[in-house]
């Protein structure tokens, strides 16, 4: 095995992200590049770096047909597959700029997207998908090519003369791969915002910034040449598309798409990937069905496992040097095959880094998995970032932390200890928005994140404290960080989902929705019908659950104290416009959702 620093394809020898992927095909042609599951032939498949540059060869041929010009922008509604790596690649060969689009996005965000980029040509994965936007799209004039990927011959109804299917698409003759002579400069993607108050706007990154980037995370989580991934995240998320994707073909890695996320913890059993891209949620929800767990089970194996979380985290901080000696770790090897590799096991039992970004992870949940031996790194970034700016390393990992710096990227605290960012990754612009622009981007090329931070001058460790608009200022001047103590709530067995209440109050109040199992369970126990959505509004059933958040708040301090709740069983989703399509909860439309009910708890 080779550290990827001997193995890299540089920025500068791949020029362009399309070059990246010529040069990988040309350097390790018969390797395994991508596994995918075939359901008709009900089997997975692989696919090698010289089958692919073929494909992308094919599909470029079509792509040709349609007389677009370079920088004409195309869209890609695919799921995470080899198809969505061909379409992007045989798009970008032709100078093209390719728009991602989420599968679960509203029809009328789709539309919106499709119109405000221009986009001419728009390849869907199937009938159900079409179906769902195609009359958003009927308006949209640029529209000149919609192509369908999955067809059931059966029900197909060209019902858009724009509409054809991949087969009869795609050229009968195939052509050979070739790299041509563009500018990294040039742009790449415009990949739009998920807009949590308001409409989204389109990204603007070029061949390099994403190149850098890919470069600079590939470097610092020290990524091998014989690593292996399972992807899952959606690719349309740029910190998927750029460390799940960009940086494997950098690496020479081989990527395995993930059937359904439903079947992902049978996949990760079956294929045993060696690197994870998660975000937080995915750990959340295991270590919560851990903990739930423990608590049917005799009490000695409850002292064993939290027995092994003390023993394993004491080892790893002796192994990153903020211990001198632990005399328990002696123990280590018996706890580790007791219980580590057990949960190791669940991940597939390969796992070595375990990378996550998009929002905080709890720290109790990131103890305990490097406790148990995972390799779990944080790190941070932003769509306008490309996406990443740090990442902890493994040699020095700092849970609490977002880590260090990329080596390419800068990093300064600005007013108001603002994290404010200058590298190769910053975006172009906002797409034909320069207003938006020169919001965020100072004159010195700063980019300006909206989080706030605290830098250790020692180590240059990064700490997230809190955002500049996302602070809840109470009528006495308390200023309270909403996001911690949600992300206590939603730990908690009881809660999916948590938003906190207070701008301009007296005191906190919450909309909680309730974990469906356990609302049933507690109804019962109070003699309630469950079904009978009043008895949400039960006052025996809000004391106990005020009470309740007594117990899972009491780490934090006192101004952390919720007097009042709303409750619902109903999820925040995409679909109804709660969650954006990264799913972060959209503050503004939750609060308008349940106006009536905040103004009568605060009159």
């Amino acid at each position: 095995m080779t550290f990827i620093a001997e193995n890299i394809i540089s920025p500068e020898k791949a020029q362009t992200l399309d070059g990246l992927f010529y040069e990988r095909a040309a350097m390790t042609p018969d390797k395994v590049a991508y596994v995918q599951y075939d359901r008709k032939k009900q089997q997975w498949l692989k696919t090698s770096w010289n089958e692919m540059s073929h494909l992308i060869a094919h599909w470029q041929t079509a792509m040709r047909q349609e007389n677009m010009d370079a920088g004409d922008r195309v869209a890609i509604l695919l799921k995470n597959s080899k198809e969505w790596v061909i379409f992007d690649q045989a798009a970008l060969g032709l100078g093209l700029v390719t728009v991602p689009l989420y599968l679960d996005d509203r029809p009328d965000n789709i539309a919106y997207i499709l119109e405000e980029a221009a986009v001419k040509l728009l390849v869907v994965q199937e009938q159900r998908i079409w179906k769902k936007i195609k009359d958003n799209c009927q308006k949209i004039k640029s529209l000149q090519r919609i192509v369908l990927l999955d067809v059931i011959e059966a029900s197909l109804e060209l019902d858009d003369e724009r509409l054809t299917t991949l087969s009869d698409w795609l050229p009968e003759q195939e052509h050979v791969l070739h790299k041509r002579e563009a500018n990294s400069g040039d742009l790449a993607s415009i990949v739009y915002t998920s807009g949590t108050t308001g409409r989204p706007k389109g990204v603007m990154l070029s061949h390099a910034n994403i190149l850098a980037i890919a470069h600079g995370t590939a470097e610092n989580i020290r990524v091998l040449d014989s690593d292996t991934l399972l992807s899952f995240l959606p690719l349309s998320h740029t910190f998927e598309r750029t460390v799940g994707y960009y940086l494997p073909v950098m690496a020479g890695c081989t990527v395995t798409f993930s059937h359904s996320i439903q079947q992902l913890a049978n996949e990760l059993v079956l294929h045993k990937p060696t690197i994870l891209i998660s975000v937080p949620r995915i750990f959340e929800q295991i270590y919560s069905k851990i903990e739930n767990g423990l608590k049917t089970v005799p009490i000695y194996k409850r002292l064993l496992f939290r027995l092994a979380i003390r023993i394993g985290w004491n080892r790893f901080l002796l192994e990153q040097g903020r211990k001198t000696f632990c005399l328990s770790c002696f123990f280590w090897p018996i706890f580790k095959k007791l219980v580590g590799n057990k949960v190791k096991d669940k991940f597939g039992g390969q796992i070595r880094i375990a990378a996550t970004g998009g929002a905080a992870i709890p720290f109790d949940v990131a103890k305990t998995f490097l406790s148990l031996g995972i390799n779990v790194l944080q790190g941070y970034g932003l769509t306008e970032t490309s996406p990443v700016v740090s990442f902890n390393k493994m040699e020095d990992n700092d849970p609490r932390s977002i880590g260090q710096a990329l080596n390419s990227v800068s990093v300064k605290l600005g007013e108001e200890n603002e994290l404010l960012i200058k590298g190769p990754g910053v975006m172009m612009g906002y797409w034909n928005n320069h207003a938006a622009t020169a919001a965020v981007i100072d004159a010195d090329g700063w980019f300006h994140s909206g989080d706030q931070a605290h830098i250790d001058p020692e180590t240059q460790h990064i700490y997230i404290t809190g955002r500049i608009k996302d602070i809840l200022i109470m009528s006495n001047g308390e200023k309270i960080p909403p996001l911690d103590i949600e992300n206590a709530i939603v730990l908690d067995e009881w809660f999916e989902q948590a938003l906190l209440l207070g701008e301009g109050q007296a005191y906190l109040s919450a909309v909680l929705v309730f974990n469906a199992e356990y609302w049933t369970k507690l109804a019962k126990q109070n003699q309630l019908d469950p079904f009978d959505m009043g008895n949400l509004n039960n006052k025996k059933i809000h004391q106990q659950v005020i009470n309740h958040l007594k117990q899972v708040l009491h780490d934090f301090p006192g101004y952390a104290k919720i007097r009042k709740v709303i409750l619902s069983v109903e999820p925040w989703t995409v679909e109804n416009e709660m969650l954006t399509p990264t799913l972060k909860v959209k503050r503004p439309v939750v609060i308008k959702a349940f106006e009536k009910e905040i103004e009568k708890i605060y009159s």
